[in-house]
């Protein structure tokens, strides 16, 4: 059922989307509700998965996201590790990002780039270890899937992405959740979906080492990695706090989600999906509620 009643004032607001490789079909379902009542958020910024789903909702394909997610999982040209192993990366990059949006489900460039909503990529820059942000109106069609690729490229599992005299990674390295950036950006109420459910607390990775002995060129990206379970727990403490008084909207699981950031399992896959879309259906009156506050009025 499309949005009913007066659509509240957006002026101001942003989505936030947090990465999580397949799990992001969980944000998925999120977002198509969104999009069945019609409610498009002015601004989006993503990481990793979370940019990718984003993308789809700013151009308006309702099912790309489910089907992108959930069709190709079993094929080698898409996730594969024999190919990892090989020397290559977990995921086809030139399918994912060349083959699929350009032939096989093509992406609306047209409708993406024509509309007004502001969309942001996170990706961390290797050389610094540091995140950076690029938006849609400055990469146009030449650019943009090689950021969006660049910004789902992590350590170990993808080969790094050269772009414009820099070398860049997955965005949840630097930058797992950016609320601080949507703040920069002049939003004053946010709206996050997230992969994880309260109270999970990220722990330090296990190929830390190998990432080191792998990237050791990098050693600002060596550090941004082996901290990143520090930086992200620090964030969703915060975040706790700010729910707690209002001052920002979370959507997420209630419990951890049964997939892996890699599962080819398309019943699994489904079901989270479908659990995103529940979920949002179950807290909308409350969103819409978060959403009819004045704009000046949500500044964390």
């Amino acid at each position: 059922m499309p949005l009913t009643g007066p659509s509240p004032d957006l002026t101001g607001a942003a989505l936030i989307l947090e990465g999580g490789g397949l799990r992001g079909n969980y944000t998925a379902g999120v977002l198509r509700y969104f999009m069945d009542q019609g409610l498009y958020f002015p601004y989006v910024v993503g990481v990793s998965m979370g940019a990718c789903n984003g993308s789809n909702y700013v151009a308006r394909q309702p099912e790309r996201n489910r089907i992108v997610n959930t069709r190709f999982v079993r094929d080698s040209r898409f996730l594969s590790y024999r190919r990892l192993l090989a020397g290559g990366g977990l995921f086809g990059m030139p399918f994912v990002f060349g083959t699929i949006p350009l032939k096989l489900v093509p992406f609306d460039f047209d409708q993406f780039f024509a509309n007004d909503q502001r969309h942001v990529i996170t990706v961390t820059d290797c050389a610094t270890g540091a995140p950076r942000y690029y938006e849609k109106k400055d990469l146009g069609r030449r650019h943009f899937l090689r950021i969006l690729q660049a910004g789902c490229s992590l350590p170990l599992l993808q080969k790094p992405v050269r772009f414009d005299g820099r070398v860049l990674m997955d965005g949840g390295i630097a930058d797992p959740i950016p609320l601080g950036q949507s703040m920069a950006d002049g939003n004053t109420r946010h709206v996050l979906i997230l992969t994880q459910p309260r109270g999970y607390i990220k722990k330090a990775s296990p190929f830390a080492a190998f990432v080191r002995l792998r990237y050791g060129h990098y050693p600002a990206l060596v550090h941004s990695f082996a901290h990143r379970h520090q930086r992200y727990n620090e964030t969703m403490t915060r975040l706790d706090e700010l729910e707690a008084r209002a001052a920002i909207f979370t959507i997420r699981p209630k419990a951890p989600l049964a997939v892996g950031r890699a599962e080819r399992n398309k019943d699994k896959l489904y079901a989270i999906y479908d659990m995103g879309y529940h979920d949002a259906a179950a807290q909308y009156d409350a969103l819409k509620g978060y959403l009819s506050r004045p704009p000046e009025g949500g500044r964390p």
